[in-house]
């Protein structure tokens, strides 16, 4: 069984198309036009200011941005969800949690996404309670799996990362961005930030 987790670890990584729902998100007007106050920092872990301030979601359909505690009165919900996946990616996680917080509570995605914006934060333990309610409420559910996980790495808990890669594994995520990248993650110490 070892050899067979070493070749696996050892393997290249996948690419991953943009289509795919676990890709970095695609840049719009939200990350390009839409500048918040702030923006989290992970490098430095601090937030820097912008010169200029615009509300922070675009919304195509009254061709403007919004403020982010507002988005989800004018935006569907996928449209929410995906803007603030753009956002947690490109570091404002501040306007990322404030679409969170509009959002359904009891979605094991939005559970992932809260577990997300607070691992990069810092803040591994109140992220791994996210992930582990996403998780009870959907065990299937790969991504929180290998996000917890990669933050497992990030703290030098390898055997804790392969257990959820084994699980990913079970659950019929071979191949899937989840199983891939973290994967990726236990043979090269590096996580992903999306």
């Amino acid at each position: 069984m070892r050899l067979l987790l070493a070749t696996a670890l050892l393997a290249p990584t996948l690419a991953f198309g943009a289509g795919s729902s676990d890709a970095p998100p695609p840049s719009t007007k939200t990350s390009k036009d839409c500048y918040s106050e702030k923006q989290w920092d992970p490098e430095i872990k601090k937030y820097v200011k912008y010169s200029k301030k615009v509300n922070g979601v675009w919304d195509p359909k009254i061709r403007r941005c919004v403020r982010p505690d507002k988005a989800s009165s004018f935006l569907d919900a996928d449209d929410v969800y995906d803007a603030m996946r753009e956002l947690a990616y490109v570091g404002r996680i501040d306007d990322a949690q404030t679409l969170l917080e509009g959002m359904d509570q009891s979605d094991d995605r939005v559970l992932t996404y809260w577990g997300f914006t607070h691992r990069k934060l810092g803040d591994l333990e109140l992220a791994n309670a996210f992930y582990e309610k996403a998780i009870s409420q959907n065990p299937d559910n790969l991504l929180a799996r290998s996000y917890m996980a990669q933050g497992f790495v990030a703290a030098g808990r390898t055997d804790d990362a392969i257990a959820q890669w084994r699980e990913i594994m079970a659950r019929g995520g071979e191949g899937s961005w989840p199983e891939a990248s973290l994967r990726e993650a236990i043979r090269s110490g590096l996580t992903y930030n999306y």
